[in-house]
């Protein structure tokens, strides 16, 4: 415990909101990941009842993900101006939110699900809804796989105006 205790407190929450951060990505990606495998026509009650599941977990982490980011620019991050000055941050921010916006009908989808779940029925999923669904899912998966390249390049500088 000592060598934590070496650690001046604002390194300790800084780390702590980023490691915050990165946690909720990585589990946004792997729910993500979990329910495009289980997407098919007419799911089991398991599979149905995990991919519920798995959506609440995802819009979680995507809320931890958001908070985390926010503070991050505000108080614990590099500053304010070096994120909101770079166009790949706003690139990030756009990718986010259009993850988000698309996240929308797959949630509204698995909620209308839990209504046969709770009476014990399976709900009815079409191919084609199947296969919308799946379209949509690998459209964030694309998506969410770019943050890290945009943060890889911010990280060392990229977009950053010239002095």
């Amino acid at each position: 415990m000592s060598g934590l205790a070496a650690i001046p407190p604002e390194v300790l929450s800084r780390a702590g909101v980023a490691y915050v951060h990165y946690l909720s990505f990585m589990l946004c990606f792997g729910a993500l990941v979990l329910e495009r495998r289980l997407i098919k026509a007419n799911p089991s009650k398991a599979d149905a009842t995990l991919m519920v599941i798995t959506d609440v977990v995802y819009g979680l982490a995507a809320l931890a993900l958001l908070v985390s980011g926010i503070l991050r620019v505000l108080y614990f991050g590099q500053g304010s101006d070096f994120y909101t000055e770079n166009p790949l941050f706003w690139w990030k921010v756009g990718i986010y939110l259009g993850v988000g916006g698309l996240s929308l009908y797959p949630t509204v989808t698995y909620i209308l699900w839990a209504i046969p779940l709770r009476k014990g029925e399976l709900p009815q999923v079409s191919e084609a809804l199947a296969g919308r669904l799946a379209w949509i899912l690998n459209i964030e998966l694309v998506g969410f796989a770019l943050v890290p390249l945009l943060a890889t390049l911010m990280a060392r500088g990229v977009g950053l105006p010239a002095s």
